[in-house]
């Protein structure tokens, strides 16, 4: 499975995404689920994976191979005009690869589904971030919906509708982004450290600070277990529920 979030701030757009796909308990691996393009001055665009893995690396092989190959006849991410044009190309290969499968004789072809998260900005535009449907049709973050998630999204949701701030610091982002995860970690062995992470900020227009929080992070530790104590010390200070009187 995968967990991967996008949010959208005032100073620009935070990412992170995990690494972990399995097809099995016994079948467990790290794949990076999130991948950048950019030309310093001009865009930097993120895309994260959530799905079949062979689906999901194919788009991401398809959508390289053509920006270092552009052709008239093959769009490509690096030439595109705005983020809602990359969207439509990420959303177009997407529903290209899923078709090859199923003309290749491969049924059920939601089995080869995927969904990404998409966001950036190119020179002249504003930053956008998107959600990209297995059908290749898309929908755009807005201020009643400022934030994406794809893959495993129940657990780590409400820490996010909670806490979510759109003015607030890149740090604090991350810092929230790593309760979310923390929370769908414990809940789920589908989603696993290392966890990867990318600061786009607005109006740079190249890749910006990037990193990976690893299985032994000491800070993800301090988040981890301080989160679970305040969860207990809050709990500890509601008033205690008064059972009703029998007859």
């Amino acid at each position: 499975m995968t967990y991967c979030v996008g949010i959208q701030l005032d100073r620009g757009i935070v990412f992170m995404s995990d690494t972990r796909t399995n097809s099995g308990v016994d079948n467990i691996s790290t794949f990076r689920k999130m991948f950048t393009f950019e030309q310093p001055g001009d865009r930097s665009i993120t895309v994260m994976t959530s799905g079949n893995l062979a689906t999901t690396q194919a788009v991401i092989s398809l959508l390289q191979e053509r920006s270092k190959h552009p052709s008239d006849r093959a769009p490509d991410i690096l030439r595109c005009e705005s983020m809602f044009q990359v969207a439509r190309l990420v959303g177009a290969t997407l529903k290209e690869v899923i078709e090859e499968h199923a003309q290749n004789g491969q049924q059920a072809s939601g089995t080869f589904g995927a969904t990404l998260i998409v966001g950036g900005q190119i020179h002249g535009g504003e930053p956008r971030l998107y959600l990209v449907y297995p059908e290749g049709n898309f929908i755009e973050a807005s201020d009643d919906t400022p934030f994406f998630q794809i893959g495993e999204t129940k657990y780590g949701r409400p820490i996010m509708i909670r806490a979510y701030d759109r003015q607030m610091s890149f740090e604090e982002a991350i810092k929230l982004l790593l309760v979310s995860f923390d929370s769908t970690i414990k809940a789920n062995l589908s989603v696993a450290l290392p966890l990867d992470w990318h600061v786009y900020e607005k109006d740079s227009c190249k890749t910006g600070r990037m990193g990976r929080i690893e299985r032994d992070d000491p800070y993800f530790e301090i988040v981890s277990n301080g989160w679970g104590g305040a969860l207990r010390d809050a709990f500890a200070a509601l008033p205690e529920f008064e059972m009703p009187a029998t007859a």
